[in-house]
């Protein structure tokens, strides 16, 4: 080995030592999961300087992975998609618990282009690894690269399965300390989490927002003529129906989505690293989802159909404080209840942008 391409070599190994270094005392020392996320991004983006990163966690319940931090090019296409199980190189990862290094994704059949077209990038060279305890798969790390950009290399595959081990302790205890948290910010009706949740939650996510210069959105909404299903069907029948609905968020949104009762038939869902445009379209396919859905399907009286009304709110253009930004999604929500209900919409921004 050549005296440059020694210390090159030398170079990186004190790179990667400090940044393996910085990650180990950080992420044993944050118990909130966004954090962990974007600290895992930051620290991997520094030292192998890949075109598009993310960080997909497993929804335990199905199997399928999300977005819980993306950036690069069209990254903000990809904040609502879902991976299925085995879908793509990440899905392979993920169901296989094995890295996987793919120099030319054109000769992979396991590549899913389906991102790529949402994304508008074209891919050329994936890095995926595991993030996994256990034997239990908590999320997918992935690089990848486009056509003109450095290819993957067997050392970035080993640097960054180091990275995903060091993170899988720490998303583990992140996620352990969420669990407990929530035993005690849960709506004990429907399983959301309640309305002191969405304060803390929400003050947290601003903060992130402002460290890290991305927005945050409020989806604000409530059932249209509620009122009238415990008049006409009883308490218990509208109970029932609060329970669908909670239900159908769980299942409608991403796991770092925060869906929430905030009281009666107002719901609320806060959607971190979501511009205004991707709130709308999670607003729009609420609207549909609730206007389609037969509530009380097996009851004498049923099916009913409802339908809500739909405000939203993004920070920064729309409020700089969290009771702002939950202000202006209430506010929002007030103008479609007034001017005809069954719809989505938001106000003019406030502070431009």
């Amino acid at each position: 080995m050549q005296g440059p391409e020694l210390l090159r070599e030398l170079k990186r190994t004190v790179a990667e030592l400090e940044m393996l270094n910085q990650i180990g005392r950080t992420l044993t020392s944050s118990l909130d999961i966004g954090e962990v996320m974007h600290l895992i991004l930051a620290k991997v983006a520094e030292l192998l300087q890949p075109r598009n990163w993310s960080v997909l966690l497993s929804d335990r319940r199905t199997g399928e992975l999300s977005f819980s931090a993306a950036l690069g090019a069209g990254a903000e296409k990809l904040a609502n998609l879902r991976i299925r199980p085995g879908e793509g190189i990440a899905g392979w990862v993920a169901a296989n618990n094995r890295p996987l290094l793919v120099a030319d994704v054109s000769q992979d059949p396991r590549f899913a282009a389906r991102f790529d077209a949402e994304s508008r990038f074209a891919s050329k060279s994936i890095l995926a690894v595991p993030v996994a305890t256990k034997g239990c798969v908590l999320g997918v790390i992935e690089l990848v690269n486009g056509e003109g950009d450095a290819t993957f290399t067997a050392e970035d595959l080993r640097i960054l399965t180091t990275v995903a081990e060091f993170s899988a302790i720490a998303l583990e205890n992140a996620q352990n300390f969420q669990k407990v948290q929530e035993l005690t910010v849960l709506d004990d009706h429907t399983g959301l989490f309640n309305s002191r949740h969405l304060r803390r939650t929400l003050e947290q996510e601003v903060e992130r927002a402002v460290r890290f210069g991305h927005p945050v959105s409020l989806i604000f909404f409530d059932l249209d003529h509620f009122k009238e299903v415990n008049d006409r069907h009883g308490h218990q029948a509208g109970s029932s129906v609060l329970l669908e609905v909670g239900a159908m968020l769980k299942r409608m949104m991403r796991s770092t989505d925060v869906p929430v009762r905030y009281g009666g038939d107002e719901f609320v869902v806060l959607l971190p690293e979501t511009s205004k445009d991707q709130a709308l379209e999670c607003g729009l396919r609420l609207r549909e989802e609730i206007r389609a859905r037969p509530f009380q399907a097996d009851a004498p009286f049923g099916p009913l159909r409802l339908t809500a009304s739909i405000g939203l709110a993004t920070f920064p253009d729309d409020g700089k404080t969290p009771d702002e930004l939950l202000a202006r999604a209430d506010e929002a929500m007030y103008r479609v209840k007034n001017s005809g209900r069954d719809n989505v919409a938001s106000i003019p921004s406030k502070f431009g942008g």
